[in-house]
Order: C-alpha cells, then sequence, then structure tokens
C-alpha cells in the first residue's frame, strides 16, 4: 500500500498494488504546473482510493487531459487522461517510501533552460511509442 497527501493534508490518497517505473515530463505545461518538470506514476484507477476529493479541483489542461490539484494549498496531484483506465499521480505527493526509480525522461525538448539531464536514462522528444505486438 503506498500513500500520498498534499501539503496541507486535505487531500490524501493509497495505491493498493505495485506502481509503475515514474516518468519525469519536460513539458511546458507539466513545467507551469508544477513550477519544474514533473514525475509521476500512472496506475489502475480501480487501485486508488483518494480521500478528501470534494477538495480537489480540475484544471482541464488540453482537450482529453485535466489535472487535479487541492483546492486549498494547491498542490498538484493528479494527471487524468479521458478514456484511459489508469490515473497519474505525481511523485512528490506520496508521503511512504514508493519502492521505485525514475524510468524515462519525455518531451525533453521542451525543458528548461536552467537545469541539465545528466542521470543517463532514456530521453525522448514526446510520448514513446511501444513497438507493435507480433501476431
Amino acid at each position: 500500500m503506498h500513500q500520498g497527501s498534499c501539503l496541507c493534508g486535505a487531500v490524501s490518497f493509497s495505491v493498493r498494488g505495485a506502481l509503475s517505473p515514474p516518468t519525469a515530463c519536460h513539458c511546458s505545461m507539466c513545467r507551469k504546473h508544477h513550477g519544474h518538470f514533473e514525475a509521476g506514476t500512472d496506475v489502475p484507477r480501480d487501485q486508488v482510493e483518494i480521500k478528501g476529493g470534494e477538495t480537489v479541483r480540475w484544471y482541464q489542461s488540453s482537450e482529453r487531459v485535466r489535472r487535479g490539484f487541492c483546492s486549498v494549498c494547491g498542490s498538484s496531484l493528479f494527471f487524468d487522461i479521458e478514456g484511459v483506465d489508469r490515473i497519474g499521480l505525481s511523485m512528490g505527493a506520496f508521503d511512504t517510501p514508493t519502492d521505485s526509480r525514475l524510468a524515462m525522461h519525455i518531451f525533453v525538448a521542451d525543458k528548461g533552460d536552467y537545469y541539465e539531464i545528466a542521470d543517463g536514462l532514456p530521453q525522448h522528444d514526446g510520448v514513446p511509442v511501444a513497438p507493435a505486438q507480433e501476431s
């Protein structure tokens, strides 16, 4: 069980099961929403329980994506893609050890000019597409 919360504690969440390896997103929207690049993990919706959901506010940042944050303290918590049975959780919101390691960086062409990515992990200009499965 993994647990997390916003800065003020008005919103908390728990996740049953393992977390997928987190991804660091350097796109301009994530940077503006988080104040720096965003690191997040995607988990099946049915494995997440959110308490204080009435305090969560959603910002529709694009046609298919909305971002959830605490309306009291402003903590960035969720990344929700319409029609996908997974929800993104901000790694910085976890209260407990996650036993995970960053897997890759995406949208690196949009990264801020004030930092370098030097951890040796894969870097992509967008979201990598999984190769087609052979029949």
